[in-house]
């Protein structure tokens, strides 16, 4: 590795238009050192994950003046039209056959408008040797990386990472097709992939921007693009997310049992809560766990419909 101060560069990078004729455009930074790997670096593919784009502001701070090998390209509002609706989902009025940014990965040129935006940006994390997807789950989360099962590459960024709890998983789960999301398709490219899973949606929460900075960095030391050693991540647990989602069966008033929570070892068949009917006070349906494992994400409680997620539950591998 060729190590050299860094040199930073902004541009904007036009995806699209909307009927109005204003562009759809994100801000890509550039950090540029010496010769050594391409890393590229988003947040923010949901509107309400606000910790991924935080995490970045502050990781500026130390590109900016670190010594570096290669460049790491950083996308901190990968999907400005969710970010600026303050939405999960891009508004349904600019695509309603593609809500979700994160299943139509690598894009399609021809395809929907949302599907147009992807492509926009694929050409950026088809060029680089390595990519991190920052994103913000529930409260009620254990923090997580996620890679792809059997890419051994991948696991060792995810490892390097930091966090306590390693998530690997595949192409689909329980018959849902995920082979859209972003760090599939990376992978199908030959590009390593990981997504980081900070805590808290919808507020920023120092702790869970720390973890995204020093997890990101030590990605970087990881692959050799700065120049220490990555820190010795604490203990980890390696788990497998390929069981069938904790889901409602019927509409009503959620309720969870009070003395269980994320990380918590559960049994099949195991109860975890219920759903109420709030008018009549009738038990509707005792929710069960799906399968043996550990809850890494479950809603304490609320209104919910039928087919709504209510826990996730992952395997030991």
């Amino acid at each position: 590795m060729n190590y050299e101060p860094a040199t930073h560069t902004t541009t904007e990078r036009r995806l699209g238009h909307l009927p109005s004729g204003r562009d759809v455009s994100v801000t890509v930074h550039r950090y540029a050192g010496g010769d050594g790997p391409t890393v590229f670096v988003q947040a923010a593919q949901h509107g309400i994950e606000l910790n991924g784009p935080a995490a970045l502001r502050r990781l500026h701070g130390h590109l900016r003046d670190a010594d570096l090998a290669g460049t790491v390209v950083v996308v901190p509002v990968a999907n400005p039209l969710a970010f600026d609706h303050r939405s999960y989902l891009t508004p349904e009025a600019y695509d309603a056959l593609n809500a979700n940014f994160n299943r139509i990965w690598p894009g399609d040129e021809g395809g929907s408008f949302q599907e147009r935006l992807v492509a926009s940006l694929w050409p950026l994390v088809e060029a680089a040797d390595a990519a991190v997807d920052l994103h913000t789950g529930m409260p009620e989360m254990l923090e997580h990386v996620r890679f792809r099962a059997d890419d051994d590459d991948a696991r060792a960024l995810a490892s390097a990472f930091g966090t306590e709890v390693l998530l690997a998983d595949s192409d689909s789960i329980d018959g849902d097709d995920f082979s859209g999301k972003f760090r599939l398709a990376a992978a199908r490219a030959g590009v390593p992939a990981i997504t980081a899973e900070l805590s808290n949606s919808r507020t920023v929460r120092q702790p869970a921007v720390d973890t995204g900075v020093e997890g990101v960095r030590n990605v970087l030391r990881e692959l050799g693009s700065l120049p220490a050693a990555p820190e010795s991540p604490p203990e980890q647990q390696l788990l497998r997310d390929d069981a069938p989602r904790v889901t409602a069966d019927t509409s009503g008033l959620f309720e969870l049992r009070s003395d269980l929570g994320v990380g918590d070892e559960v049994e099949a068949e195991q109860e975890l809560g219920a759903v109420f009917d709030p008018m009549s006070f009738e038990r509707l349906e005792t929710v069960t766990a799906t399968v043996d494992g550990v809850v890494y994400s479950v809603g304490h409680g609320g209104v919910v419909v039928a087919g709504e997620r209510l826990a996730s539950i992952a395997t030991d591998v």
